[in-house]
């Protein structure tokens, strides 16, 4: 990125920081003048209503009380009994609404005064009601008196409204002149944003190009990396395939060359050895003795020959076929570990260099349960399905944790490897104190081909 790339954008991007910042102020300046005004109008509009509740209030009262006059029936008093405490409740209400206001407060003491004074004048009517004295309480409910009282409350509740609605409008013309205040400054701060953002798009669009370019760069050398790694990676993986067979062949050839060499040499020294003792004084102190050792020596040769020779290309396998191979191999490591081995195996067709990977993954297998396992029991199952072939071996040791498996663990890689140069694949499941499973699935499409 060239120095006259980052400084246009830094300005471009500080332009439109400023005016984001600007247009924050305002907005938040707008909206908290709004605010304070909308709750004010909205108390505004409180005191309307309550002012609107109180006079009914006492409409509703008067009128229960008139009800009651002149029928008598208990039922009028309940709207009468009801809106007095509502009075009462509602002048608490207002009275500490205006009590911050002196001007408001002005007007609204005389109106407590002649709200009190209506009560009591309703009041001493029911009481003179109850004590029978009708002539009383009809001079004081039918006098000009209650009128005079109601239309000094109406006129004071007039003029409290009137100044509720002078105070509103003065809100509502606020929230206007705020809210054009707001349009003003927002729409200029709008413009500035706006031409520091094409700025920055057009110093961006200019950055991402060379950004592109630079990707483009990039991909194209990874991608070239990787082919040289898919080359190697395929040639390494031939390569070891190639060494694993020329192994498997020197293998072979050592062993015929064992089987044949060797063993026609031991031969033929036991048969020496036999027609030796026939003509030697076996009677001689010694003689007999050292013919005997020499003798188990022979044959301890031959046995040792023997497995060399079947591990270096177990001729059970040339001979017997894979199943009877894989018995014998099965039986032999549980007399030589003491470990119980039970064995599954079905018959298989399958070429001589796959029944060989599959015979050296059971032996690989076995001889690591043997080093390493600590097993009990051991389950060796070979199955035919038709189109594959699976292969499992499961132990009851001590397993191991899979992530903490060693990078240098060839023989697990060498098995797997042999499983893919058959085509097939190669799991390994293992967890501490449960045992391990190696399992191996050979496609017989694979195979075949």
């Amino acid at each position: 990125m060239h120095w006259t790339h980052i400084r246009k954008i830094a300005v471009s991007l500080t332009i439109a920081i400023v005016a984001a910042v600007l247009m924050i102020g305002i907005n938040e300046g707008g909206y908290t003048r709004s605010l304070n005004a909308l709750d004010t109008l909205t108390k505004t509009q409180n005191t309307r209503s309550k002012i609107d509740q109180l006079l009914q209030q006492i409409l509703d009262a008067e009128t229960g009380l008139r009800g009651y006059l002149l029928t008598g029936e208990d039922r009028y008093l309940e709207p009468y009994n009801t809106a007095l405490l509502a009075i009462n409740g509602t002048m608490d209400e207002l009275r500490r609404i205006f009590m911050l206001d002196p001007i408001d407060l002005a007007t609204f003491t005389p109106l407590a005064r002649q709200v009190d004074r209506k009560l009591s004048e309703m009041e001493l009517s029911l009481k003179l009601y109850r004590q029978g004295n009708n002539d009383a309480w009809r001079f004081v409910m039918f006098t000009d008196v209650g009128m005079e009282n109601m239309d000094a409350i109406r006129g004071y509740g007039k003029a409290l409204l009137e100044s509720t609605d002078q105070q509103a409008k003065a809100n509502l013309a606020d929230i206007e002149q705020t809210l054009s205040l707001s349009r003003i400054g927002i729409a200029t701060v709008t413009a500035m944003g706006i031409l520091g953002f094409f700025m920055y798009l057009r110093q961006a669009y200019a950055l991402q190009q060379s950004h592109l370019r630079e990707h483009e760069i990039q991909r194209e050398e990874r991608n070239r990396l990787e082919e040289v790694v898919r080359e190697r990676t395929a040639t390494l993986a031939e390569l070891a395939t190639h060494l694993q067979q020329v192994r498997e062949d020197e293998r072979g050839y050592l062993a015929r060359e064992l089987h044949d060499e060797l063993g026609s040499l031991l031969t033929a020294a036991k048969l020496d050895v036999a027609r030796l003792k026939s003509k030697v004084d076996t009677s001689a102190p010694g003689i007999n003795e050292r013919i005997n050792h020499l003798v188990e020596t022979l044959n301890s040769g031959i046995a040792l020959k023997r497995r060399i020779v079947e591990n270096l290309r177990p001729s059970s396998l040339s001979n017997l076929g894979l199943t009877t191979a894989l018995e014998i191999l099965t039986r032999e490591f549980g007399e030589h570990s003491g470990i119980d081995v039970e064995s599954s195996l079905e018959q298989v067709d399958l070429p001589e260099s796959t029944q060989l990977t599959v015979y050296r993954v059971v032996q690989e297998s076995l001889t690591n349960i043997g080093k390493y396992a600590k097993a009990n029991h051991v389950m060796v199952a070979v199955h035919n399905y038709p189109t594959y072939v699976a292969v499992q071996i499961q132990d009851d040791g001590q397993g191991f944790e899979m992530a903490g498996m060693r990078p240098n663990s060839h023989g697990l890689a060498g098995m797997k490897h042999r499983v893919e140069a058959a085509g097939g694949r190669l799991t390994v499941a293992s967890q501490p104190g449960k045992g391990t499973t190696i399992s191996a699935i050979i496609p017989l499409a694979a195979v075949a081909s």
